[in-house]
């Protein structure tokens, strides 16, 4: 995730949680809070004890968040956000909260009454890890389409593109999935199997053998012993566990998007060309 991947990470997130973007500029994001996210973010427990107890009406915070390092524009007040900012885990732990699972519409715009389709895509953003006494991790992002079975790689790039809403735009109507969300994440998962399986395996070849260099050392350092003691045992599982390969896949997040069928044209031409 770069830095521009923040402002369109934020603004999924609000969109997702049905808040308003009130000025969407490239350095910038401002965002009307629900009364939900209010509670969410803004920590002011007794602001809002006060406001039930009351009666009173209630006035969620509006928060603008500057996303460009670069930009300096004393007419704009808000809260520089990047990666290491307390906001910005704020709300990517707040997102895991709820999650993690996103359901969206693209956002279409209306220039005529005609009725036009949107098309249900299963959206996982997976992390590979190769792990031994180093670890490489990889992180992939696919994209099932659940009536014709067509799996885009780079999916979070295309939905970055895009304006979404949480509810259906007037004009639209959804096609119903012939392939279940459920049987979706098999054929996901056996996608990133038959990926793992044709990546180079030299990583696990060398940790092997550093493993076979140090159980060397390690037999050799009690081989005048008549009777091995328990810490041999101890010794040789930590071995084991620092250098045995293993890869490990775990899906981070996920969402259902209806796409419709010119935008995912749009960018495999795009893509192709």
């Amino acid at each position: 995730m770069q830095q521009t991947d923040i402002h369109q990470f934020l603004k999924k997130y609000f969109t997702a949680h049905n808040c308003d973007l009130t000025e969407d500029d490239p350095s910038y994001l401002k965002v009307q809070l629900t009364i939900e996210m209010d509670k969410e973010l803004m920590n002011r427990p007794f602001y809002w004890h006060y406001i039930e107890k009351t009666g009173g009406e209630p006035n969620p915070a509006s928060l603008t968040f500057i996303t460009d390092p670069t930009y300096d524009d004393s007419s704009v007040q808000g809260e520089k956000i990047h990666f290491g900012s307390p906001r910005l885990h704020q709300i990517f732990g707040s997102a895991q909260k709820f999650g993690g699972f996103v359901h969206l519409y693209e956002k279409m715009h209306s220039h005529s009454q005609s009725q036009r389709s949107l098309q249900p895509w299963l959206a996982l953003n997976m992390k590979v890890s190769y792990k031994c006494d180093r670890k490489k991790d990889e992180l992939l992002s696919l994209g099932l389409n659940l009536i014709t079975g067509a799996i885009l790689d780079n999916f979070q790039l295309m939905m970055s593109k895009q304006n979404f809403t949480s509810k259906i735009p007037d004009y639209c109507f959804t096609l119903s999935p012939i392939i279940r969300p459920k049987s979706g994440i098999s054929r996901l998962s056996a996608y990133v199997e038959d990926h793992i399986s044709k990546q180079p395996m030299d990583w696990a070849k060398k940790a092997q053998e550093r493993w076979y260099e140090d159980l060397a050392l390690l037999d050799h350092f009690y081989e005048n012993m008549e009777e091995l003691p328990e810490s041999y045992t101890t010794e040789k599982q930590a071995l084991q566990d620092l250098y045995e390969p293993v890869i490990l896949t775990k899906i981070v997040n996920g969402g259902l998007f209806y796409l419709s069928e010119q935008t995912v044209n749009h960018h495999l031409s795009r893509h192709f060309v």
